[in-house]
């Protein structure tokens, strides 16, 4: 099982794909692996002209259909999220996220922009048939740092909210597995009274 994560952050090394850390330990000790894709995966041609006929393009479809769920990466500015993300969300065909739960997580400069994640991201993966849209995490920018030795430092609080985002997601993801794994013995059962 895994799940994708879509980054919308330009910067390989911003805080807000550092969120993905303790997130991928949790989901790497409930056996789910986690792939990651950002708009630097791609041809510039290939992205901001969408053309799903582009070999990358096609191999960013075949992940997302092998995935079972999906996380969302992107920091926040002007009250929006990044452009960035919009050129991979752009990617994705009508309904590519069905069945797939979506855990989304947002960086701003300030809790200002908080509403960002509920009216700009939410109904846009909506839109994309997202089957569960969790409530996410909203970082803010401050609460995310960087030790001498490169390691990632986290508020208390923003460390909570994620370990608890995280265990749901993987928890969500695994009961989603064994439903799947269950046999189907029940399905022509009758009841008589």
């Amino acid at each position: 099982m895994n799940v994708l994560a879509i980054s919308g952050s330009p910067s390989a090394t911003s805080k807000t794909l550092r969120l993905l850390d303790p997130l991928e330990q949790a989901l790497n000790a409930a056996d789910i692996e986690l792939r990651r894709v950002s708009v630097s995966d791609f041809p510039a041609e290939a992205a901001l002209l969408a053309r799903f006929d582009h070999p990358a393009v096609q191999g960013f479809h075949r992940q997302l259909a092998q995935a079972s769920g999906v996380v969302v990466l992107t920091p926040v500015y002007q009250s929006a999220y990044a452009g960035a993300l919009k050129v991979l969300l752009d990617l994705i065909p009508e309904g590519g996220l069905a069945g797939k739960p979506v855990l989304p997580l947002v960086s701003g400069g300030s809790a200002g922009h908080l509403l960002a994640v509920d009216y700009a991201l939410k109904p846009v993966l909506s839109a994309l048939k997202a089957s569960e849209i969790h409530q996410g995490v909203f970082a803010v920018s401050g609460d995310i740092g960087v030790d001498a030795d490169g390691g990632l430092t986290l508020a208390p609080a923003l460390r909570a909210r994620l370990d608890e985002a995280a265990q749901l997601f993987a928890s969500q993801l695994s009961a989603r597995r064994r439903a799947q794994q269950a046999p189907a013995s029940w399905s022509g059962l009758r009841v008589c009274l």
